[in-house]
C-alpha cells in the first residue's frame, strides 16, 4: 500500500476513534437520534478503516502454487466490504433510528449545548482528516477531478477514505442542522428527519463505493496512460509491432501484460526469444507496476490480393 494511502487512512481513523466517543457520550446524556447515528457512523467508519489496513497487510502476502499471481487483489476484496459495513451499519441503521424517532418524536430537555459542541469539534476534527486525505490525494491525481480520480483510481484506499470523511463531514453538517432546529422548535421530528438524511447520505456513499470496488473486484486494465507507454516500448530490437494488446490489474500496483507482437520472418528462435527479452525490459523500464509479462511472438500477415 502507498505511504500517502496509509497516512490518510491512520489520520481518519484517529478523528472517527475520538469523535465516536464523545457522540455516544453526548447521545447519552441527551438522547438525541442524530447524535446516535452519527456515533454509530463513526463505529462503521473506524471498522472500515481497519479493513482497509488489514487489507493491504494481507494484500502483501507471497504468491503460492494456489495463487500463483498473489493476492493484491485483496485490497479490493476488503474495500467492497468497507461498502457493506457503510451500507448496513451506517447508513441502514440511521434510517431505522429516523423511523423510530419519528414516530415517537422527543425534544432535548437536558445537557442541551453538548450536541452543538461536540458536532461543532467533530466539524473541526473531521475537516483536519479530510484535509489529509485530499493532501494525498492531489499528490497522485495529477490533472483529473476528484470525481474522475474516485472513479478510476486503481488503488481503492484513497477513495474510500475521501468519499467516508466528505460523507462524514456532510454528515455533520445534517446532524448540527437537525439538532438545532429541535433545541430552538422542541420538535424532536427535526433531529429526526437530519438523522434520515445522514442514512439517505450513507446509503449513497455505500452504493458509489459498492459499484466502483466490483469493477475492481472483476477485473480493470490499465490506465490509458500506462497503456500508450506499453504500446510505445514494445516494438525495437526485433519487435516491429504490437498485433494486440490485454491488459489486468492483479492489484493496484501489480499489472499482468499480455500480448502478441509482430517479428520480422526470417529470424531465428534465439533471435525472437532475445527480441521478446529485451521487449520486456523496455515494458518494465517504461510501466514499473508491470510485474507480469506474457509475450507471443507472431508475424503480420497480409491480407491476399482479390483477383
Amino acid at each position: 500500500m502507498a505511504h500517502g494511502s496509509t497516512t490518510a487512512i491512520y489520520a481518519a481513523l484517529g478523528a472517527n476513534l475520538g469523535i465516536a466517543v464523545t457522540k455516544f457520550g453526548a447521545f447519552a446524556l441527551t438522547g438525541a437520534s442524530s447524535m446516535l447515528a452519527e456515533g454509530v457512523h463513526s463505529v462503521a467508519d473506524s471498522a472500515n478503516q481497519a479493513l482497509l489496513l488489514l487489507g493491504g497487510k494481507r494484500a502483501r502476502r507471497a504468491a503460492t502454487p494456489e495463487h500463483p499471481f498473489g493476492f493484491g487483489r485483496e485490497r479490493y476484496v476488503y474495500g467492497f466490504v468497507v461498502s457493506v459495513v457503510l451500507f448496513t451499519v451506517g447508513g441502514l441503521f440511521a434510517l431505522y433510528e429516523a423511523y423510530h424517532k419519528w414516530q415517537e418524536p422527543e425534544g432535548i430537555t437536558s445537557w442541551q449545548w453538548v450536541p452543538v459542541t461536540v458536532l461543532l469539534v467533530a466539524i473541526v476534527l473531521e475537516g483536519l482528516s479530510f484535509r489529509t486525505a485530499l493532501k494525498e490525494t492531489n499528490a497522485v491525481r495529477g490533472d483529473q477531478s476528484l470525481v474522475a480520480f474516485v472513479r478510476h483510481a486503481r488503488a481503492p484506499e484513497l477513495p474510500i477514505v475521501l468519499l467516508e470523511d466528505f460523507g462524514a463531514l456532510v454528515g455533520l453538517v445534517l446532524a448540527l442542522a437537525g439538532v438545532s432546529l429541535t433545541l430552538l422548535t422542541g420538535d424532536g421530528r427535526f433531529d429526526a428527519a437530519g438523522t434520515a438524511c445522514i442514512g439517505v447520505l450513507l446509503v449513497v456513499i455505500a452504493v458509489v463505493l459498492a459499484i466502483e470496488m466490483k469493477s475492481l473486484l472483476i477485473g480493470e486494465s490499465a490506465v490509458a496512460a500506462h497503456r500508450r507507454a506499453i504500446e510505445d516500448a514494445l516494438p525495437g530490437d526485433g519487435v516491429d509491432g504490437v498485433i494486440h494488446l490485454r491488459t489486468l490489474h492483479l492489484g493496484p500496483e501489480e499489472l499482468l501484460v499480455a500480448a502478441k507482437i509482430a517479428v520480422p520472418s526470417a529470424e531465428s528462435a534465439d533471435e525472437v526469444a532475445d527480441a521478446i527479452d529485451a521487449a520486456e525490459a523496455r515494458v518494465r523500464a517504461a510501466v514499473p507496476i508491470a510485474r507480469v509479462i506474457y509475450l507471443e511472438p507472431d508475424v503480420r500477415r497480409t491480407a491476399p490480393t482479390p483477383r
